[in-house]
């Protein structure tokens, strides 16, 4: 059985010690052990199951545990067409969901309504929930999904500990009507 070896983050090394700051540590621990909520609705499921599967294996890059939980998770997979019925359930979810959490929109209709261009399909998640990547192609391959992936664990990595309390990322939080918990 062969292992994944992890870079060490920036920082001093020398024989028995190793200094870096606390947010490089807390980054690289986020970024391999992210739990993803899959949200899938149609074809982009079907993909992102393939992705769990033995071939492409999501769980080699830290989310082996899918998370049905909204409170057990930090990671949002909206996959999909969005019928506007469900947008509540959505913003739902990821209010229900702790702080740092983050959202990839998985294919057209997840990201812009797709090909349905009809009343009742909400035209993109982004109108009621920040998405952080988005995954093109309808549907997209496991390897799109993959390097999504790939894309918010390098966020996770490189996230400061202190974006979570800055008046940007509340306001953000405020544009889409989302409700904040007051810092202490």
């Amino acid at each position: 059985m062969s292992y994944t070896r992890v870079a060490p983050p920036e920082g001093f090394s020398s024989p028995g010690l190793f200094a870096t700051s606390f947010d490089k540590v807390i980054g690289l621990a986020r970024a391999n052990s992210i739990w993803p909520l899959p949200f899938a609705t149609s074809c982009c499921g079907i993909e992102f199951m393939a992705t769990m599967g033995a071939h492409y294996d999501l769980g080699r890059f830290g989310a082996e545990r899918l998370s049905y939980s909204p409170r057990q998770a930090d990671l949002l997979m909206v996959m999909g067409t969005i019928a506007k019925k469900m947008a509540p359930i959505v913003e739902q979810v990821f209010e229900q969901m702790a702080e740092p959490r983050w959202v990839i929109a998985v294919g057209a209709c997840a990201s812009s309504g797709g090909i349905f261009d009809t009343y009742s399909v909400l035209q993109g998640i982004d109108r009621i929930v920040p998405v952080d990547v988005y995954v093109p192609g309808c549907p997209p391959r496991p390897e799109q999904i993959l390097d999504g992936f790939m894309k918010i664990q390098d966020l996770v990595r490189n996230e400061s500990l202190r974006k979570r309390y800055s008046p940007e990322y509340k306001a953000t939080l405020e544009r889409y009507g989302i409700k904040t918990v007051q810092s202490v």
